[in-house]
């Protein structure tokens, strides 16, 4: 069946961890598990990501020895594709060469299409520095080009690289990027989160996805890797601390509660897991939360639209004046709703 949504491809060879990443980013699976409750994907695996309005697509995972040549048709219409690639299973010669082949068919179709090679589990003993890991980088990159030099018409196809752990932040970042390409209105939240950073006198500001934690835009500033990191880990401390405290939850959670005891003392047992549609549940429209870091920044979140989080950077001066940061905030909550309603 298909979907009318934009499409992103995994490819990938086997154990490059392609389902590993799908699984980490939008089915919040621990990386240790997929260790062991994770098998080869025998069929094209698909999954819709409509967490939120201003992003949602068809994410379709192929198995690593896929035949791309009968499938030709797949690339009608797709603006991206991301390629996993194992940089702990050398040599790269066979992996690269499926590589540029796919890039070969994909351009026929599409001429314009972005290619996402993720130089995944750059975690291992061979990667402990960071320059290990950019000269892995940089020969990956120098032999895809190599590679496509053997093909006609492949001089100006736009690929990029970006080095990837299940482990850390990286493979949201760099999932992140991927996603921003399916935004017809990027570059129009991207010019807002800079006049909001202007005005309130801002380090930093990201548009997140509460449910995978991607970030849909950003300011024009430069992305630390430190800053992007605390943004991103503030959503599951938001979630958690809402999830204890927050009022209408916290009253259905006594309520079943004392369901439970009366049911254990009929021989009934409580099931006390939380699952993360409930956890998702946590966020609402009075979601808002500020933590005050000891080197004088200022975390600050708050709710935009149904699963999409403003969270930003700024300094306590610029802190001080907390009503303004909300008015100016609520402008722009206002103006990605007015976007959201044009749009759909």
């Amino acid at each position: 069946m298909s979907s009318p949504l934009p499409k992103v491809l995994l490819f990938g060879p086997r154990r490059s961890g392609k389902s590993s990443i799908k699984q980490v980013l939008f089915s919040k699976m621990s990386p240790h598990e997929t260790l062991f409750r994770l098998e080869s994907t025998p069929t094209p695996q698909h999954l819709i990501v409509d967490t939120n309005r201003l992003s949602q697509f068809e994410l379709i995972d192929f198995p690593g020895d896929w035949d791309e040549a009968s499938n030709n048709p797949i690339f009608l219409g797709l603006s991206c594709f991301v390629f996993v690639l194992d940089a702990q299973d050398e040599p790269y010669d066979l992996v690269l060469s499926y590589l540029t082949n796919l890039i070969s068919k994909a351009t026929k179709v599409n001429p314009l299409i972005h290619v996402h090679v993720f130089i995944n589990k750059v975690d291992g003993e061979l990667f402990l520095s960071e320059e290990a890991k950019y000269d892995c980088r940089r020969d990956i990159v120098s032999l895809v080009q190599e590679e496509m030099e053997t093909f006609q018409g492949l001089d100006n196809v736009n690929v990029e690289y970006y080095l990837t752990s299940i482990y850390d932040h990286s493979v949201y970042e760099s999932f992140s990027k991927v996603v921003q390409k399916l935004v017809p209105a990027l570059n129009t939240i991207e010019s807002l989160l800079n006049v909001l950073v202007e005005r309130n006198g801002m380090e930093k500001a990201f548009l997140f996805d509460v449910a995978s934690k991607l970030y849909i835009s950003t300011d024009s500033n430069p992305v630390d890797a430190a800053g992007y990191e605390l943004c991103s880990d503030m959503i599951d401390v938001v979630l958690d601390v809402s999830g204890i405290y927050g009022g209408r939850h916290n009253s259905e959670s006594n309520r079943e509660i004392e369901d439970g005891q009366k049911g254990e003392g009929e021989g009934g047992e409580q099931d006390k897991s939380v699952t993360e549609e409930e956890k998702n549940g946590y966020y609402d429209s009075e979601s808002c939360a500020a933590i005050h870091l000891s080197n004088g920044i200022v975390l600050y979140l708050k709710e935009v639209e149904s699963m999409l989080a403003l969270v930003c950077l700024t300094r306590e001066e610029s802190f001080g004046r907390r009503g303004l940061v909300d008015y100016n905030i609520g402008v722009f909550k206002e103006a990605i709703k007015k976007m959201i309603a044009v749009a759909g």
